[in-house]
Order: C-alpha cells, then structure tokens, then sequence
C-alpha cells in the first residue's frame, strides 16, 4: 500500500497527492498536522528514507528558527521536536513498500511508483 504523508495547504504537498491521484495506484492519505506520526513511525519514515533526522526538518519554519537553530540536538531530540511541532515535517512524504521519498521535486515520487 502506498501512503502519502501530506498537508493540504502545502502547494507541493498537493502537487503530490496529484501525481498519485493521476497514478491510478490505490493510496492511503496521511493528514500528519491531524494524525502526528508516533516516534517509531517517524524513525520508521526516516529509516526508508535513507536520511537523518535533521535533514527531515523544515529549517526555514519560524518554529525551528525560534526554538532550535544553532542549538545541538540529538537525533533523538530532532525526532521529539518534529512530533511536538510537526509543521516542521518536511512534505510530502510518499511510501511504497520499504521505501520512502520526500516529494520534492515532485520527480521523486514518480521514481519511487
């Protein structure tokens, strides 16, 4: 089953979900800003896509600028952050399978069908 891990008020985020809806692959639809992700899902997220916390993190949300840039946190810290504030997910998140791509560009997740 794929899933996609979206914000409906993300323009890249519904440029996504377009490329799926157009796929014609059944897919399940994850509003993560309703729905936060537990932190083994998050680690799981993570794991599948191949990267570190921190690079899963939207650098450029006030929230982040205000509460940790330039701090030194933990992989464990980054995670807890991103589940307390998880506007600072970085979106869309698609999974197929075991695998995992963040939809930016929007290239990625036709790679990844």
């Amino acid at each position: 089953m794929i899933k996609i891990y979206h914000n409906p008020r993300c323009r890249k985020s519904r440029e996504g979900l377009e490329v799926l809806e157009q796929s014609g692959q059944e897919f399940k639809v994850v509003k993560y800003l309703e729905t936060i992700p537990s932190k083994e899902e998050l680690s799981t997220l993570i794991k599948a896509l191949g990267i570190l916390p921190i690079d899963l993190v939207r650098k450029q949300e006030t929230i982040w600028k205000d509460n940790f840039k330039g701090k030194e946190l933990s992989d464990e810290a980054v995670i807890e952050a991103m589940i307390q504030y998880p506007k600072l997910i970085e979106r869309p998140i698609v999974v197929k399978g075991k695998n995992a791509v963040i939809g930016r560009p929007v290239d990625n997740i036709t790679k990844l069908l």
